[in-house]
């Protein structure tokens, strides 16, 4: 194909003006669609509509079209955590794992493998080159960033993409898109999971996994409701607990403030419960962009959440490859089983799964707040003071 570049072309409006902004800078093109997930008969899943959409957009731009099924992979490499994940009582992200096992290898492999020196995709984020290192950094639209969800990637993955969209705000890229006509000018943004589509998500699930409904309790043992599954819950939810009013307690929203998940008892306070507070975590094993760890103590910023505004904190190392991190401030409903990511600034550190809090229900607690390298850190905090701001923690 002569191709220096292959993009992947997803069918959304992203991927479609990324193609277009390297076919005006002059680079050799073609476009590949990821199959992710087989048709199931439900008709929920959209991929043959993406399909066709993409391949309008390659045609408008003259692009070669290349189509390739990869649902193998999805099923080993995101799926089958997913399950899993959900079957311990997690809450999991599969964009991330989307994002390293498939997007960002097996496509890559796949482009590879057809000539091209590198894949590009419409996420929103940049990459560039300091002091002999790639850097994944944050997209310029601060509301459609996703260099959380691409925390995974490493020196080699980054050598080889480019994020053309990572430079621009969303509306303009709607704007270029309706500009041109492309076909997928007024697509609107896809959310969610592609494999479930429009369906119940309970539906879907309990098609994979053993859903048992329980009892909903207080803190103190109290029974005032029943959920329809452990998995379907995470922490500091509101919606869908169906609990009405309850004799003897305020008229106020409840939450969920955790789970039992050996007595499949999900557990639920109302208003500002301090049982969503934590202050501190510990990760799984990190992964760090750079391909090595920084120095510690770290002073930075963290996520817990997509979109969540990042939080200063400290980071102190752990013998088996994770970290154990304390927030300068108190926050609310950090999820075992999420992701943890870090940041310098714009720059993407790396980051981890979240195994445990010193959250009161947290069933690991005990192994977080009693760690010797905690109390280390309290008592003798790193040099930056809490009060240090996102301008001074942003890399040269």
């Amino acid at each position: 194909m002569n191709a220096r570049v292959i993009v992947g072309m997803s069918g959304g409006v992203d991927s479609s003006v990324a193609a277009w902004l390297l076919r005006e800078r002059g680079e050799r093109l073609a476009g590949l669609f990821m199959q992710n997930w087989n048709e199931d008969g439900s008709g929920d899943c959209r991929a043959e509509d993406d399909r066709r959409d993409a391949l309008k957009v390659c045609g408008q731009l003259g692009l070669p079209f290349i189509a390739r099924n990869f649902a193998a992979d999805y099923w080993a490499g995101v799926f089958e955590t997913f399950l899993a994940e959900y079957r311990a009582g997690r809450t999991p992200n599969p964009d991330v794992l989307c994002n390293r096992e498939i997007k960002f290898k097996t496509f890559l492999d796949e482009a590879k493998a057809l000539g091209a020196e590198k894949i590009a995709t419409g996420h929103y984020a940049r990459v560039d080159r300091h002091n002999g290192r790639w850097r994944l950094r944050r997209g310029l639209d601060a509301s459609k960033d996703q260099s959380y969800f691409l925390h995974q990637l490493g020196q080699a993955q980054l050598a080889s993409t480019l994020f053309p969209v990572g430079e621009l705000p969303k509306s303009e890229v709607r704007a270029i898109a309706a500009r041109l006509g492309l076909a997928t000018a007024k697509k609107k943004d896809s959310t969610g999971i592609c494999f479930i589509g429009e369906r119940d998500f309970r539906v879907f699930l309990a098609q994979y996994i053993a859903i048992t409904p329980g009892e909903i309790v207080t803190p103190d043992g109290a029974v005032i409701g029943q959920h329809g599954g452990i998995a379907f819950h995470t922490l500091g939810q509101r919606e869908g607990l169906r609990i009405g009013g309850v004799r003897g307690r305020p008229e106020a929203p409840w939450f969920v403030v955790g789970k039992d998940v050996a007595r499949n008892r999900l557990i639920v306070d109302q208003g500002d419960s301090p049982l969503l507070n934590a202050t501190v975590l510990r990760s799984e094993a990190m992964h760090w962009v750079a391909g090595e760890a920084p120095d510690f103590p770290l002073r930075c910023e963290a996520q817990v959440r997509y979109r969540q505004p990042p939080q200063a904190c400290t980071v102190t190392p752990r013998t088996d490859g994770g970290v154990d991190l304390r927030f300068d401030a108190t926050q609310r409903a950090v999820t075992p089983g999420q992701s943890l990511v870090l940041y310098r600034g714009d720059e993407c550190l790396g980051g981890a799964i979240i195994a445990a809090t010193d959250a009161p229900l947290d069933p690991l607690r005990g192994s977080v707040g009693a760690h010797a390298d905690l109390a280390a850190l309290a008592a003798h905090p790193a040099t930056a003071t809490p009060s240090t701001t996102a301008k001074d923690l942003a890399s040269p």
